[in-house]
């Protein structure tokens, strides 16, 4: 199933004997000058991470706070689509979801209890502007207020992500105007401005194929469009404008020694083969699959293939705006769940992406194929293409059926699986010597799956819906003690 499995890790081998074979291993695989080649891990142990490496969870405002209409929030895309009978998958809402509004507290003590040094979570931007531009909502800066200072007072960072798709109804055009990016700016530097002298870490926004593409091409996300190309290029452009705005706007207002980036989820590809050739058409193929988004952002350009790929439906870019998407970044933080192998090919890329098969493992979400070496492959290629300062990883689980035991308890062995194969090629990257400084597992706690309602679990706590109350899975114990020793368990 991986790329590096168990018995090539050396798991029940000496430590000696593990660092040779991993140090010839990532010799071969890599072509001379292609990676850092110095050892970030303890030679010591060969299993650990750095001393400084960051864990932490993730989680998202609509996805767990509920609390929909208390305190003067505003209405969202997502409170309208999950109304829409037909469009959620179970009849659910995120009206009340893990009701984390009221238990924060609770929520932070799962947190410490995990050990955790970090929380990586969302604002509602219509709690703080009801409408999405105007006058400020202190009741909602008031809630947010309170988590981060419950956050610091347990030793845990928080990592706020500004935009994770619970966009205001009361942006009109939604990210179909360009008036959207740039409310996003005004709202990004307000929050940067109240909130940075506690918060050090700020993400812009939250996957942008997923609020572009699978919610304005392909339907299946709020608001649920399906509009021609030409439209479709224009929303794209302006999700990453409104990145690009919003990196100005924090550091415009943000308190000395804020650092500024983004959660995306690229398209990860991985080598069919280990060998220079198909390593070169995987590059290639990261750099051109994400030339709407990331490429974009980390070039500070849309590349010429992509911009002829798409002639007459080409965004309309003003003056000023790729400057913008191009604003220096402090770290790149990437949501990894899976991948697509790529082989060398005879084509005009110079690579094929290959297929994956009907019986390709996969976790319970029908879309996530398991692949391990996206960990590895995404931290490398990200690396060596655009030479980040520092990346995260601000995303990676696993949906599982996770039945619940006589006991009360979750035995998610599968999940565990997944995360020990997945941390396994993240601790490769760690000792290869990338700039990879810190993961967030998704995800800290059930909740509300988007279209897939309460059918698909993430959490490594299992929630009660209709008592609320949090229980800890095996993958939560399972992720305690890997924390608590910082190496592979």
């Amino acid at each position: 199933m991986t790329g590096i499995n168990r018995r090539e890790l050396g798991l029940g081998l000496g430590a000696a004997t593990l660092s040779a074979a991993l140090g010839g291993r990532a010799a071969a695989a890599q072509a001379p000058g292609t990676g850092p080649g110095t050892a970030a891990a303890s030679a010591k142990d060969a299993l650990s991470f750095p001393a400084d490496f960051l864990w932490g969870c993730a989680t998202a405002s609509y996805q767990i706070e509920g609390a929909v209409k208390e305190d003067g929030r505003g209405e969202t895309v997502w409170d309208a689509y999950a109304r829409t009978p037909g469009k959620i998958a179970d009849g659910s809402n995120g009206d009340v979801a893990c009701d984390s509004y009221h238990r924060y507290a609770e929520d932070i003590a799962l947190l410490k209890a995990l050990g955790v040094k970090a929380y990586r979570f969302s604002v509602a931007w219509s709690r703080i502007f009801p409408s999405g531009s105007g006058k400020p909502n202190q009741k909602g800066l008031d809630y947010y207020n309170r988590l981060i200072d419950g956050l610091l007072a347990a030793g845990i960072e928080p990592h706020m992500t500004l935009f994770h798709w619970d966009l205001p109804t009361g942006l009109k055009g939604g990210w179909q105007s360009r008036d959207t990016a740039l409310a996003f700016a005004d709202y990004a530097g307000f929050m940067a401005g109240k909130t940075s002298d506690r918060v050090k870490h700020f993400m812009t926004v939250n996957e942008l194929r997923c609020f572009t593409d699978l919610a304005y091409w392909n339907g299946n996300k709020a608001p649920a469009l399906r509009l021609p190309m030409d439209q479709v290029n224009q929303v794209r452009h302006h999700g990453v404008l409104a990145h690009g705005l919003g990196v100005q706007a924090i550091r415009a207002q943000a308190k000395a020694g804020t650092q500024v980036g983004l959660a995306d989820n690229a398209t990860i590809f991985v080598p069919a083969i280990e060998t220079p050739e198909h390593i070169d058409a995987t590059r290639k193929a990261m750099r051109e699959e994400n030339a709407m988004f990331l490429t974009a952002i980390m070039e500070g350009r849309y590349i010429d293939s992509y911009l002829a790929a798409q002639g007459k439906d080409a965004p309309k870019v003003q003056a000023g705006d790729m400057a913008a998407i191009g604003s220096a970044l402090d770290f790149v933080s990437l949501n990894v769940y899976t991948a697509n192998t790529v082989r060398a090919a005879d084509t005009p890329g110079g690579y094929e992406i290959l297929p994956h098969l009907a019986n390709s493992p996969r976790m319970a979400s029908p879309w996530l194929n398991v692949s391990p070496e996206a960990l590895y492959w995404s931290i490398r290629l990200v690396s060596e293409l655009w030479k980040p300062r520092k990346l995260y990883i601000s995303e990676n689980g696993c949906s599982a059926d996770d039945p619940v035991a006589k006991d009360g308890k979750v035995y998610d062995a599968d999940r565990v699986m997944y995360l020990r194969n997945y941390i396994t090629h993240m601790h490769r990257a760690a000792r290869e010597g990338y700039p990879i400084a810190g993961y967030f597992l998704w995800s800290l706690m059930d909740n509300f799956e988007w279209e897939d309602g309460y059918t698909k679990l993430f959490g490594i706590h299992h929630v009660d819906f209709k008592t609320q109350k949090r229980t800890p899975k095996l993958s939560a114990d399972w992720y305690r003690e890997l924390i608590r020793t910082n190496r592979l368990v």
